[in-house]
This record gives structure tokens, C-alpha cells and sequence, in this order.
């Protein structure tokens, strides 16, 4: 089964989001995208940080070359889902309905994003029967 990362810290967050943007890269590229004016206990910092997440599993290192290369090895999807399951736990009893429903009385939603949804919901139920007819 596998382990499920800690959660991460917002600054572990800032640096996890350099990475899904700017995809494999070194600490030094980091640095510069996090803090453009990149001083040494900047570089500290990111390294600290990207030790940590790879201590949690949300970050893989390549060791092969030098300088190393960071990436994340946990989706932006999947850390998005995580954090609403445990806000779900938390203030929901686990259910997610009540924090969807919040989350679109709150947010008007584009034609495009309506649309997106209902393909969404539409393709989620095609799943249910199509897993239904196999039981």
C-alpha cells in the first residue's frame, strides 16, 4: 500500500509549485525563481526545503549528474485531492458534498468551467455504470 506524504508546508508549497512549473531543475534555478536576488541563506533555504520534501516523498533527487536535479514526484492533482479529503475529515465527517456545494455557492462558476463540469459529472457516471455491469 502506499505511504501517504506529510503534508507540506507553505514554503515546501512555494517550492513544490516551482517545480510543477519549471519542471526538473537544480537548486540554483530554484533560488532564482523563489528569490531572484538568490543570496547564500537563500540557497540554504531551498536546499533545507527540497531536503524535506524529498524526506516526505514529494520530491526525487537525480544523483547521476552535478549539480543535482530536483522533481517533484507528487502530482499537483493529487496534493490538491489530499488536502480536500482531510478538510472534508475535518470539517465535513469526510463527506466531500458539503464542501463542494460550498465551494460553488461561493465561486461563480464560467460557462467554460460549468461546461467542464458537467463533462466531468457525465463521465463519472458513464464509469459508475460501466463498473456497475462488470459486478
Amino acid at each position: 500500500m502506499d505511504r501517504m506524504p506529510q503534508d507540506v508546508t507553505d514554503a515546501e508549497l512555494a517550492v513544490l509549485q516551482a517545480l510543477w512549473d519549471q519542471g526538473a531543475t537544480t537548486i540554483r534555478k530554484l533560488t532564482v525563481v523563489l528569490y531572484p536576488q538568490g543570496t547564500p541563506a537563500q540557497y540554504a533555504t531551498v536546499q533545507k526545503l527540497l531536503e524535506r520534501l524529498e524526506q516526505k516523498g514529494c520530491v526525487g533527487r537525480d544523483r547521476s549528474s552535478w549539480p543535482h536535479v530536483f522533481t517533484a514526484t507528487i502530482d499537483r492533482d493529487d496534493l490538491i485531492g489530499r488536502r480536500l479529503r482531510a478538510v472534508a475529515e475535518q470539517l465535513c465527517g469526510g463527506s466531500l458534498t458539503p464542501l463542494l456545494t460550498n465551494l460553488l455557492k461561493v465561486e461563480e462558476l464560467s460557462p467554460k468551467e460549468r461546461h467542464e463540469l458537467r463533462a466531468f459529472m457525465e463521465e463519472l457516471e458513464q464509469k459508475s455504470k460501466l463498473k456497475g455491469k462488470r459486478q
